[in-house]
Protein backbone atom coordinates (compact mmCIF):
# COMPACT_ATOMS: atom_id res chain seq x y z
CA UNK A 1 0.00 0.00 0.00
CA UNK A 2 2.59 2.15 1.13
CA UNK A 3 4.12 2.39 -2.61
CA UNK A 4 0.61 2.74 -4.26
CA UNK A 5 0.45 6.21 -2.32
CA UNK A 6 3.93 7.12 -3.08
CA UNK A 7 3.31 6.40 -6.97
CA UNK A 8 0.22 8.52 -6.58
CA UNK A 9 1.36 11.31 -4.90
CA UNK A 10 4.65 11.42 -6.63
CA UNK A 11 5.66 14.68 -8.35
CA UNK A 12 8.49 12.80 -10.44
CA UNK A 13 5.27 12.13 -13.21
CA UNK A 14 4.06 14.04 -16.20
CA UNK A 15 0.42 13.89 -14.44
CA UNK A 16 2.70 16.91 -11.86
CA UNK A 17 2.57 18.81 -15.50
CA UNK A 18 -0.69 17.72 -16.64
CA UNK A 19 -2.18 19.09 -13.06
CA UNK A 20 -0.67 22.51 -13.34
CA UNK A 21 -1.22 22.99 -16.88
CA UNK A 22 -5.05 22.21 -16.21
CA UNK A 23 -5.21 24.34 -13.07
CA UNK A 24 -3.51 27.18 -15.09
CA UNK A 25 -6.62 27.02 -17.78
CA UNK A 26 -9.38 26.14 -15.30
CA UNK A 27 -8.38 29.75 -13.30
CA UNK A 28 -7.87 31.73 -16.49
CA UNK A 29 -11.42 30.02 -17.50
CA UNK A 30 -12.89 31.36 -14.20
CA UNK A 31 -11.32 34.83 -14.07
CA UNK A 32 -10.88 35.63 -17.94
CA UNK A 33 -13.55 33.04 -19.39
CA UNK A 34 -15.42 36.07 -20.99
CA UNK A 35 -12.94 36.95 -22.91
CA UNK A 36 -13.57 34.16 -24.83
CA UNK A 37 -17.38 33.90 -24.87
CA UNK A 38 -17.89 33.86 -28.71
CA UNK A 39 -14.69 31.61 -29.40
CA UNK A 40 -15.63 28.44 -30.85
CA UNK A 41 -15.82 25.31 -28.27
CA UNK A 42 -13.55 23.01 -30.15
CA UNK A 43 -11.09 25.98 -30.50
CA UNK A 44 -11.23 26.46 -26.89
CA UNK A 45 -10.13 22.56 -26.17
CA UNK A 46 -7.87 22.56 -29.12
CA UNK A 47 -5.56 25.20 -27.28
CA UNK A 48 -5.61 23.24 -23.87
CA UNK A 49 -4.63 20.14 -25.49
CA UNK A 50 -1.63 21.95 -27.51
CA UNK A 51 -0.78 23.51 -24.34
CA UNK A 52 -0.57 20.36 -22.55
CA UNK A 53 1.34 18.43 -25.57
CA UNK A 54 3.83 21.53 -25.49
CA UNK A 55 4.31 21.55 -21.16
CA UNK A 56 4.70 17.86 -21.33
CA UNK A 57 7.10 17.68 -24.79
CA UNK A 58 9.14 20.21 -23.06
CA UNK A 59 9.14 18.33 -20.04
CA UNK A 60 10.47 15.09 -21.24
CA UNK A 61 12.76 16.66 -23.69
CA UNK A 62 14.52 19.39 -21.56
CA UNK A 63 12.90 18.96 -18.02
CA UNK A 64 10.71 20.30 -15.87
CA UNK A 65 11.61 23.41 -14.36
CA UNK A 66 11.99 24.54 -18.63
CA UNK A 67 8.65 23.71 -19.14
CA UNK A 68 7.24 25.44 -16.12
CA UNK A 69 9.55 28.32 -16.94
CA UNK A 70 7.72 28.43 -20.71
CA UNK A 71 4.28 28.19 -18.95
CA UNK A 72 4.92 31.06 -16.39
CA UNK A 73 6.77 33.16 -19.69
CA UNK A 74 3.38 32.84 -21.65
CA UNK A 75 1.96 34.93 -18.66
CA UNK A 76 3.95 38.01 -19.62
CA UNK A 77 2.14 38.37 -22.92
CA UNK A 78 -1.18 37.75 -21.42
CA UNK A 79 -0.31 40.87 -18.62
CA UNK A 80 0.88 43.41 -21.45
CA UNK A 81 -2.11 42.24 -23.66
CA UNK A 82 -4.92 43.09 -20.67
CA UNK A 83 -3.06 44.80 -18.40
CA UNK A 84 -1.50 47.65 -21.64
CA UNK A 85 -2.75 46.87 -24.88
CA UNK A 86 -6.27 46.46 -24.39
CA UNK A 87 -6.99 49.87 -22.03
CA UNK A 88 -4.52 52.40 -23.23
CA UNK A 89 -4.22 51.12 -27.11
CA UNK A 90 -7.95 50.15 -27.57
CA UNK A 91 -9.94 51.87 -24.71
CA UNK A 92 -11.13 48.10 -23.56
CA UNK A 93 -11.04 46.94 -19.90
CA UNK A 94 -8.77 44.55 -19.72
CA UNK A 95 -10.72 42.89 -16.51
CA UNK A 96 -13.99 42.98 -18.22
CA UNK A 97 -13.87 43.77 -21.79
CA UNK A 98 -15.80 46.63 -21.39
CA UNK A 99 -17.33 47.93 -23.57
CA UNK A 100 -18.13 44.69 -25.36
CA UNK A 101 -19.00 46.41 -28.81
CA UNK A 102 -15.64 47.64 -28.58
CA UNK A 103 -14.08 44.37 -27.44
CA UNK A 104 -16.68 42.19 -30.41
CA UNK A 105 -15.11 44.75 -32.61
CA UNK A 106 -11.69 44.16 -31.74
CA UNK A 107 -12.09 40.57 -31.14
CA UNK A 108 -14.03 40.48 -35.30
CA UNK A 109 -17.12 39.23 -33.59
CA UNK A 110 -20.52 40.08 -34.48
CA UNK A 111 -21.53 43.32 -32.15
CA UNK A 112 -25.18 42.43 -32.86
CA UNK A 113 -25.71 38.72 -30.89
CA UNK A 114 -29.42 39.97 -29.68
CA UNK A 115 -31.26 39.88 -32.80
CA UNK A 116 -30.48 36.32 -33.71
Amino acid sequence: MDSLNHTIWSTESLWFEVAVVSIVFALGNILMGHFEERTPKLRRLGKYLLMLLIVCGVSVLLGRTVAMTLLASILIPVLYIHGYYLPRKKGINGWTGEPKSKYYEFRKWDKDIFSK
